[in-house]
């Protein structure tokens, strides 16, 4: 299995994607700011999860890596409430994305939880 097969990663890379198209309209005034931190927090889940896949012979580097991406996954809910409190989001985009990150976050730590089922030995 490769690591894109992963349903945790791909429901964060689709989410890091949704989060990209969506900030490409928040304001000139964010870019260096807000836009740079949500798409590098949103992006930093998924890459953390192909590092967790590719160290899973290591348990303790396999958790370690996948808490390294719940912790960016809390991050992009930040960012998230940002947009929301800025009003550069709607509060039903704010639902949608937020309930996404809610599913990554659940997949993450059932990886956590259970190392065994994705090659840990």
């Amino acid at each position: 299995m490769k690591f894109q097969d992963l349903l945790a990663y791909r429901k964060s890379f689709d989410l890091a994607m949704k989060i990209f198209h969506l900030s490409k309209h928040f304001p000139k005034e964010e870019t260096y700011s807000l836009t740079d931190q949500i798409r590098r927090s949103s992006r930093s889940v998924s890459v953390n999860i192909s590092e967790a896949y590719r160290k899973r012979l290591y348990p303790k580097h396999f958790i370690s890596k996948l808490t390294d991406s719940d912790a960016e996954n809390s991050e992009t809910q930040t960012w998230l409430e940002f947009s929301l409190h800025c009003e550069y989001i709607s509060k039903e985009t704010f639902n949608d994305l937020m309930s996404d990150c809610n599913e990554v976050g659940k997949l993450i730590n059932y990886m956590i939880q259970n190392p065994g089922k994705f090659g840990c030995k």
